[in-house]
Formats: C-alpha cells, structure tokens, sequence
C-alpha cells in the first residue's frame, strides 16, 4: 500500500481546554500543552506524585480469623453474610495522582492569529506555530528531563501550580536565580500534614539577547531562541537541589559554546531512536482516503465510519500507551492530568482497566509497556503477600483491586464494595506477562515466582467443597457485579473459577516440579454453569440469577484474555458465552465496558458486533481533541481506556494467537474490507505481517522457533509447520 496513514495529528485552533492539550511522556515524566499562543502552558506531570489523604498508613483488615464462619454462612444459603465481612472501616480511596505544576510562557498577543499545533507519533515531538514563531517540547527517554524550545523575541517564563483542584493548603516556595546566561526556576510544594513533597525544576538558557529575573519567573528578551529544561524530584523532607540541577547543567554545554538550538537537536537526536524504535514496530494501514487522513484530529473525529480515524487512533493509542509507559503502566488517565481532582484517583484500577490498556502490549510489540507492568508487580509483591495473610489467613498472594503505584495493599472497600473479597486479581494481571513470555518464548523468572505464590494462595484457600465433591470459591466477587436475587458476596463467580484454573495450570507449567499437584487442584474446580437463559451464568452456584446490566464483562474471562472457552476447543461454553454477551447491556456507557465487549466478541468471531462496540465508542463523542479519550460519552471525564484499549481490538479482529494457534481474520467488520497489519508478534514466536482485501489475504510469518500449530481461517484448518529463520507465506483465496 502507498501513501499510508499519518504517524501524528494536528489542530488549526489552540487547545483552551487542557484535556484537547496534545501528549508527550517517557513513562515518568509527561507533558501536556495546551493554551492560547499569548500564554502557552505545559502542564508537567509525573507517575510517582500522588497526593497524601491518610492512605499511606492504610492496611488490608485483619479478618482471617472470621473467614471460615464467613464460609459456612455462605454455603448455608445466607446471601447476605458478606457484607458483615468487614472491620467497620469507612471506604479509603487510594492516594489521588495530581499534576506537579504548568509551564507558563508569555508574550505579546499578535495581530495575525494563525495558528497550527501538531504532534508527531514517530518522536514524541509537540509543536506550536504561531505568528512567526514556534514552540516544541518533548519528553527525553535517553535523559529522562523534559525539552522545550521556544523561538521568541519577548518571552516571560513562570512555574504555576495553580491548577483546578489544587488544594488551597498546600505550602509552596519558589525561586529564580541567575544561571550563566539564563535563569535557574524552582518550585517546592509540599503537601498539607505531611514531611511529603516534590520539587520541579526548570533550566532557562537562552541564545542570545538580555535575561531578567522578575521573581518568582525570568523575562528573555531579543533572544535568537529559548531553551527550557525540566524535571520533577519527589521526596520527603527537605532537598537538596543541587545535584539535580548539576545534572540539568551537564546537559547544556558552557556558556556561548554551543547555541541553544543545536542542544535542543542534540537531546531530540538522543531521544528518537529510543521512541521511534518502539513505535515504529506495528503499524496499520486500513487503505483509507488521502484527503481524509489530511484532516485534523477534531474533524476526524466527526467521521466516525472512516478508515482514517481507525488508523489515526490506533496510531495514537499505540504512541500514548507507549508514552505513559515506564516507571509504571498507564494510569487511568495514562500519565497526564491537568486537575487535582482526578475521577477515581487516577489509580491503577486493577480489576478490569489497567489489562484492558495495556492488552495489546504483546500482540503489538510494545514490550516496554509490558516491562512496567512487571516492576509494578514485583514492588507490590509483599504487600500482596499481606493482603493473603491478614484478609484470607493464606500463603500466596493476593492483588488489590486499586493501587496508586506505591502501595499493594488491599484497604479500598467498604460493605457495599466488598472488593477485599476479589481474589482473581493476581492471575489477571500476570497474563500479560504469560503472554510476553510465550511471544519470546523464555520463561521470565519473575513471573515464575509470581505464579508460584499464586499457586501457595490457591493450595491454602481453596478447602471447601460441594456436594459433587468439586472445590468451591467461597466467598467470591465478580467486580463489579452482584447476583440479581443475592449480595455481592458469593459462590463461584465465574471469573474467579476461570483466574484460579489458569493460575494453577499456568503455575505448573512454569514449575514441573510442583506440577502433578498443581493440575490436580485446578482439575477439583467445579464446571462453568449454563443458565435458564442459556447464557454462561456469571455465578456457578446454583441458584444465583445473573445481573446483565452491567459495564463488566468478568465472568466472560474465560474467552478473553484467557484461552480456556474458545469456539474451536469449546463450541458448547463458546456458544454460551456468545449468549452471555447478546445479554449484556452497558449500564453507564463506560468506554471501557464497550471495549471489553469487543475484545471478547473478536475471540467469539462475531465482526459485527465488534463493529457495534467499536462504533459505541467512535460515535458517542468519547475523544477529545488530543486523541486521549473520555470515559464516559460526551468527553466526559478524562480517562486513557478508550484510547490505549482500542488498538487491541484492532488486532484481536485482526489476528489472533496461542501457543500453538494462529487465527486469522476472525472478526473483521464489513466497515474494514482491505488493509494491511504489519509488524505482530505471535504468542508460537514469529512476527506477522498481513494483507487482506475482500478476495484474498496473504500473510507472512517470521518465525523465531521451529514449531508446528493450527491455523484457523473462515475456510477451515490446517496445520502449519514453521522453522526458525525461515520466512513462511500464507495465500488465502477466501477467509
């Protein structure tokens, strides 16, 4: 294909709202610039900065002790028993993430408001250009510092922690200082009852022209250009600052012997390749019309049946999951903010959003991503390991259902919530990690050790069983649903028996030496159950009627993103399931509900009804400007599940793998005809590149290990024998 789709997006007005602010991150620090071009800001954000509000001492409940009367209760029929499980305490949010301060440039209003503001995928790169002059900025992988040049004859530099939201309590100190030629800004917050807090900093050197400092900012004039570097160090106690700028220094040669510009290239030049490298490994091509991918994002968007939106928000998706990548994966809000008061903390949400953003991490070829989720998960491991003995009086570990990337201790529940209940939570969040191991076919010893703590919890809790003799999950929590005759506490949701199967199996695999025991145990898990209404019921205990309206789709684990129902192995519980999902409504209209029922329908081969859940998304108004997105329609709330989970869905209708599997074109809506998808990793390790058009496809695998699976097209199956190094050509006259 020729003429392919844009790596970027751009804008003919300036973003006055900061959630139109175009994106820039290296997964630790972010950027977002938005503003008119007389008083342009980048709103400077960092994972780590999350605000104290009495979580920090925060605990899971000592209730072990009660759990086996809880148990009894439960298996007696008393529905309502646990939501007596408790220690009394009120629901505690965790930790809010907030930004750290705006970047705030002036100068003088011009006559002539021509204005163009881009940025570009491939480097991470966000420009303004407004009557004459030009703003970029960029966040640096290799020097982890923010870069900003600016090309203006009258320029004021301030650092503003003004935000909305801000807390009127806060305690700020700021400063300016002479440095060399330029001006050194700082500013220190620290947070109300607390020794916690940060310290921004930011490094002014000019080219040319006067510097002076009008406290608390710096005012450069007949300056040839401006550059800006910045950080953000959060700590406790007091600072010493003079490290940290030291090494903003080492950045910037001696005074006079390099122009601002050409250090402001030279960072850029050290930062691309480590960005574009990773971008550039997928890419999708829907063949759509050049004039529209000529557009900007905001009248994209208003083509909600265009080919080019696909690729520009797939593009966008892949660049943003990239970018707030890091330290850690992406929050709800990915790693940006401009509020202090982030809708539901701003947390890592575990019990369904951060594996829904982070779901194409392996397909896509983003192990960066992939990376983060893993040191995330290692840190929290003893904590986790805390929430199993003081909640369940187990071995093992137990992950919470929210986090704010400190702490994994489970404390956020309350009685109508019980989510201290959900166990499930481990198992969901090392599947991407089972999936990136199988992709490069290794092991990673880390999650290994996860697995097999997963497994000590399973050994330790799973002791009741039914009349059938099969084990059962009591108590048990489908998030965030409840039975429509019971309370949210109950019996074999089936979320859970799926989470505690693969753990087991998967446990097994990665440690043959505790094996035979471990698939014993998993083999005790009673059935899924099939309801009145031949659905895959979400509860498996008898008795227990399903909730359909619902955002959540976990009971529908089992399809997606695990393996274990699937049409080819399991037509009969696949068939259910199918029904399970017809029966589902969308409750509030959550982005993320209507994606998770796309991701489940491509695994189901249902094409339409991806096309349905995808044009939910693309027609109910749910992106803004930026191509970040919103949670609910309207642009309501900002929120980063649309627009990281999207590409997945992309790919799921698209190509799908196991170890042994490949499935080509699954689900592809009539709204996509022709197209090529390159660059995919597989979970039997090759890469794929695939064309299709609505006569033929052809794909290309590059396989990094002799191996032979199924291939599963519309047509049929056949087997596939690969080599290693040896490139293998798949034509396909019908799929």
């Amino acid at each position: 294909m020729t003429d392919g789709p844009v790596h970027g997006t751009w804008e003919p007005e300036p973003a006055a709202r900061w959630e139109d602010g175009f994106l820039s991150g290296n997964g630790h620090h972010g950027a977002l610039l938005f503003g008119e071009p007389d008083d342009e800001r980048v709103v400077v954000t960092h994972h780590t900065l999350v605000r104290p509000n009495g979580a920090e001492h925060a605990r899971p409940p000592r209730l072990a002790a009660e759990l086996p009367a809880l148990q009894d209760r439960l298996l007696a029929g008393v529905r309502d028993a646990a939501e007596r499980f408790t220690d009394g305490r009120p629901l505690q949010w965790v930790r809010p993430f907030h930004p750290a301060f705006q970047i705030r440039l002036r100068r003088p209003r011009a006559a002539t408001p021509d204005h163009r503001r881009s940025v570009d995928f491939t480097t991470g790169v966000l420009r303004t250009e407004s009557h004459g002059s030009r703003s970029e900025v960029f966040v640096s992988r290799a020097d982890d510092v923010i870069v900003q040049q600016v090309e203006a004859a009258d320029l004021v530099v301030s650092l503003n922690h003004r935000l909305p939201g801000a807390p009127d309590t806060l305690m700020v100190g700021q400063s300016v200082v002479r440095a060399a030629d330029g001006a050194l800004l700082t500013l220190c917050v620290r947070y109300p009852d607390s020794d916690r807090r940060y310290t921004g900093i930011t490094l002014v050197v000019p080219t040319g022209g006067r510097t002076a400092l009008i406290p608390p900012g710096a005012h450069v004039t007949g300056a040839e250009s401006v550059l800006l570097l910045t950080r953000v160090v959060r700590h406790t106690g007091e600072l010493d600052t003079a490290p940290h700028i030291e090494a903003l220094r080492d950045l910037v040669p001696e005074s006079g012997s390099e122009p601002g510009s050409v250090t402001y290239a030279r960072l850029l030049d050290r930062h691309t390749p480590l960005h574009r490298t990773a971008y550039e490994r997928v890419t999708l091509d829907l063949a759509a019309d050049p004039a529209e991918r000529a557009l900007p994002g905001s009248q994209l968007l208003e083509r909600p049946d265009s080919p080019a939106l696909l690729e520009r928000l797939f593009a966008a998706g892949r660049y943003h999951l990239l970018s707030s990548s890091g330290l850690f994966p992406p929050r709800l809000t990915g790693l940006w903010t401009g509020d202090w008061a982030t809708a539901w903390s701003g947390a890592f949400t575990n019990d369904a959003n951060v594996n829904l953003q982070t779901a194409s991490a392996a397909c896509a070829a983003l192990p960066e991503v992939t990376e983060a989720l893993a040191s995330l998960i290692q840190r929290q491991l003893p904590d986790w390991q805390d929430n199993a003995r003081e909640i369940f009086g187990t071995r093992g570990v137990v992950a919470p259902p929210h986090s704010d990337g400190e702490s994994g201790l489970t404390y956020h529940f309350n009685r109508e919530y019980p989510l201290h209940l959900w166990t499930a939570g481990a198992d969901w969040l090392l599947k991407p990690l089972v999936d990136h191991d199988e992709t490069r076919g290794e092991q990673d010893p880390r999650t290994a050790r996860a697995l097999a703590e997963v497994a000590l919890f399973y050994e330790d809790f799973l002791t009741r069983t039914d009349a059938d003799g099969h084990l059962v999950v009591v108590p048990s929590y489908s998030p965030e649903n409840r039975p429509a005759n019971g309370s949210w506490g109950a019996i074999n949701a089936a979320m859970d028996l799926s989470a505690a199967r693969h753990a087991l199996r998967t446990a097994a695999a990665y440690h043959p030496e505790r094996a035979q025991a471990w698939r014993a145990l998993a083999d005790r898990l009673p059935p899924h159950r099939i309801n009145a209404d031949g659905a895959l019921a979400e509860w498996a205990w008898p008795g227990l009627d399903d909730t359909y309206d619902h955002r959540h789709l976990s009971h529908l684990y089992g399809v997606w993103p695990l393996d274990e129902i699937t049409p080819y192995d399991t037509p009969d519980l696949a068939a259910a399931a199918h029904r399970a999902l017809e029966l589902r409504g969308s409750e509030n209209d959550s982005a993320h509900g209507h994606l998770h029922h796309a991701l489940v329908a491509a695994r189901l081969r249902d094409g339409e009804r991806v096309a349905h859940a995808l044009g939910q998304v693309l027609k109910g108004d749910f992106f803004h400007a930026s191509l970040m997105s919103a949670h609910y329609p309207n642009r309501n709330v900002y929120n980063a599940d649309a627009a990281h989970t999207l590409p997945a869905v992309l790919v799921e209708m698209l190509v799908q793998s196991t170890p042994d599997r490949l499935v080509l074109l699954p689900a592809v809506p009539s709204t996509c005809p022709r197209g090529e998808l390159r660059g995919i990793r597989t979970r039997f390790g090759a890469a794929l590149d695939l064309t299709w058009s609505p006569t033929e496809a052809t794909a290309v695998l590059r396989p990094t290990r002799t191996h032979r699976v199924e291939l599963r097209t519309s047509s049929g199956t056949e087997p596939l024998c690969l080599v290693a190094g040896e490139d293998h050509v798949l034509r396909l006259e019908a799929w």
